[in-house]
């Protein structure tokens, strides 16, 4: 860093620097205040004389009006002249309306002007057409987003170009506006074929069908305001249909890899007349196996020359660079608005984990979903398809979304929720990539996903669009490192537990209250007898009576108290500690069998090392609770507590095959990715979940082993 030196030579002291800095810093903002204050008065000046202009035309058309009534009343022209001093006043009005538009005009233009220094991502400073412009005004887009922002001059002046951004931030119509304006008014228009049969000028490649699907609507909306034509080539659709489209002639062909590949295959597609190919979520390509693909449909270009290419990326792994290298001319440009920024997942969005046991996952997330919703719709992640089906079931309400669903049946799905015909969601990764759909508040993921990136895909279908979010994150600390996740993905996690009885209240009692309220009045005559005589018999005061009345509104009978550490109901969490370090499980259920009798030992529930190895935390069924408390009496150096917060967790290392599990102290051979018994061999809701037999060592069937 340069040293500051005084005229004298000496260098000056931190507190000379930093009366500079301060005196220079309020000289540059009180220039930038000037500078915006004199725009401000000039702009204010320009109205007030278009003001007082107007007034006097309003005045002077008064005026006419007044003298043509007079001499109409007191004389009718009776020759030549009368009839051309009508035409001169009328002539006189004419050019006072006239110059009164021209004023709103100008008005018009300086308002324009304000706005542009205002916000300088405003869709009037950009080479944007005006039926494209009223389109995007129609769907409330006045400004771009930065990365809209960034790409749009570069991919409309003709370069090859590398995009990166945060999901969520826009990067569909990155490319979207620039391609559309260059096939009509910009470099693309003189080369553009038309008519029947034509071949098309753009290719889009993207991961999924619910992504393709998407960008093509987006096609079909700003595209079909310029005249352009599109079609969607995925799997799962019928091949005719396509077909069709293709043969009677397209500009925009938007779909995923492998439906393309078979087009080009049958010679359904003609690439010779290409003028740009996009590749969006390459990175998300590259995970779900389509590399070879990709690279046959990219090479069957010809000449890459006259071909503009656009990729678009989250993140750049090493597969991406090098299609970049090989398909992208040598003086591509690069717009990344991540760099080597450490946060990739989305900033609008609160990220929560909250330790939860395999079985108590079905009965756990209404509440989460009644805490953090806020009303809007939620998207629930499970990894495996039978478990999306099996959650789906059992939550009212909810629509399962995974690849095992027809295409016709999952666009009717997606078409549901995002109607809001229903609010809740519950997905494989199938929705996690593109998926732009508003008012998703909430995103729950069931488990710890196989790989960061696919944590950070999936939190970002909430906090889009400069909206905000909640992702909750489920994990059992003995299986799961959430701080690999953490660590790598850039967010800061917040540790809470379970929603509790006042938790669930505080979010629901208003809905319930509004509901009351709403009520009609004409309804007291009917039932004023039987509340009278509910309150004189039930022995509770009418604030309890009506607490109960506000819970049953919003589907409670009862609210059940959840551990800290697996959610479990009916449990509660207990500390273990005796003064000195513990290194493995085994080693604590040794110390607990010489204060407990065996079956106590068999009850506890997840029992797991605090990360300072100092103690140990698990659950243990609140109906027994004293016989735990009573029974540490009987062993020294013993200390056993009731938790109302969750200390830091021990948690598993990852295994090389990329699941959260493995490392020190046990191992669940199970798995665990199913929800009911642990992940068990049945895999079902609502059972029992034993994950320790008290031995240190796991059930199988009932069995030990």
């Amino acid at each position: 860093m340069p040293s500051l030196a005084l005229s004298n030579g000496a260098v000056p002291s931190p507190k000379d620097t930093k009366k500079h800095k301060s005196k220079k810093e309020k000289k540059e903002n009180n220039v930038d205040d000037a500078q915006a204050q004199q725009l401000h008065d000039a702009v204010s000046e320009t109205k007030k004389k278009s003001s007082k202009k107007r007034k006097k035309l309003s005045s002077d058309e008064d005026e006419d009006d007044q003298k043509s009534e007079t001499s109409s009343e007191l004389v009718e022209p009776q020759n030549d002249e009368g009839l051309k001093s009508k035409e001169k006043k009328k002539s006189k009005k004419e050019k006072n309306k006239k110059a009164k538009l021209d004023m709103d005009e100008e008005e018009e233009e300086e308002e324009e002007v304000l706005k542009k220094e205002e916000d300088p991502n405003a869709i009037t400073n950009f080479r944007i057409s005006e039926p494209l412009r009223a389109k995007l005004k129609e769907k409330g887009i006045e400004s771009l987003f930065p990365i809209q922002a960034m790409t749009f001059d570069i991919i409309l002046d003709g370069s090859d170009l590398v995009g990166r951004a945060r999901t969520g931030q826009g990067k569909t119509l990155a490319f979207v506006l620039p391609i559309l304006e260059s096939l009509i008014n910009g470099p693309a228009k003189a080369f553009r074929k038309t008519g029947f049969g034509r071949a098309p000028s753009v290719l889009v490649l993207l991961p999924t069908r619910e992504l393709a699907s998407q960008v093509y609507a987006d096609f079909e909306v700003y595209g079909g305001a310029m005249g352009l034509s599109s079609c969607c080539l995925y799997g799962g659709a019928p091949y005719q249909t396509q077909e069709s489209k293709l043969r009677r002639g397209v500009d925009i062909v938007v779909g995923t890899p492998g439906r393309v590949k078979d087009h080009i295959e049958r010679e359904n597609i003609d690439l010779s007349q290409l003028k740009f190919r996009v590749l969006d979520e390459a990175d998300e390509m590259l995970r779900m196996g389509f590399v070879e693909d990709v690279e046959l449909i990219l090479g069957k270009v010809q000449d890459v020359s006259k071909v503009q290419t656009l990729l678009f990326s989250a993140t750049l792994p090493d597969w991406v660079k090098h299609i970049s290298g090989k398909f992208l001319k040598p003086d591509k440009k690069t717009a990344d608005l991540v760099g080597n920024a450490k946060m990739k997942a989305s900033t609008n969005v609160r990220h929560i984990v909250l330790p939860c046991n395999v079985s108590a996952r079905a009965q756990l997330i209404p509440d989460i979903i009644r805490c953090y919703s806020s009303g809007g719709r939620t998207i629930i992640f499970t990894e495996k398809k039978e478990s999306a089906s099996e959650l789906a079931g059992l939550l009212p309400g909810a629509r399962a979304l995974h690849g095992d669903i027809q295409q016709s049946q999952r666009e009717v799905t997606l078409a549901g929720f995002r109607s809001g015909k229903f609010m809740t969601l519950v997905a494989t990764n199938v929705a996690a990539r593109g998926l732009d759909i508003n008012d998703v508040q909430l995103i729950i993921q069931c488990e710890p996903p196989r790989d960061v990136e696919a944590y950070i895909h999936r939190s970002g279908r909430t906090g889009r669009a400069g909206n905000t979010g909640v992702a909750v994150m489920l994990y059992d600390p003995r299986r799961s490192n959430v701080s690999k996740i953490e660590r790598e993905s850039g967010v800061k996690f917040e540790h809470i537990s379970a929603p509790q009885p006042d938790d669930i209240a505080k979010a629901v009692g208003g809905e319930a209250a509004e509901m009351i309220t709403q009520v009609s009045d004409s309804v007291i005559p009917a039932f004023k007898s039987a509340a009278e005589e509910l309150l004189n018999n039930s022995g509770l005061s009418a604030a309890d009576l009506l607490a109960k009345a506000l819970a049953k509104a919003v589907g409670f009978t009862e609210i059940k108290k959840r551990s800290l550490l697996t959610s479990m109901e009916n449990y509660v969490t207990l500390l273990l500690e005796i003064g000195k370090p513990m290194f493995t499980p085994s080693f604590v259920f040794g110390i607990l069998r010489r204060f407990l009798p065996e079956e106590q030992v068999e009850a506890v529930q997840g029992l797991t090392l605090t990360a300072d190895g100092n103690g140990a935390v698990f659950d243990v069924p609140a109906k027994d609770l004293d016989i735990y408390l009573t029974g540490q009496q009987k062993a020294g150096n013993v200390s056993l507590e009731v938790l109302k917060t969750l200390p830091r967790l021990q948690e598993r290392e990852q295994s090389r095959g990329g699941r959260f599990g493995g490392g020190r102290g046990f191992n669940d051979r199970n798995g665990g990715n199913r929800f009911g018994r642990g992940g068990g061999r049945n895999g079902r809701f609502g059972q029992n979940d034993r994950f320790s037999n008290g031995r240190g060592n796991f059930n199988k069937g009932g069995k030990r082993w």
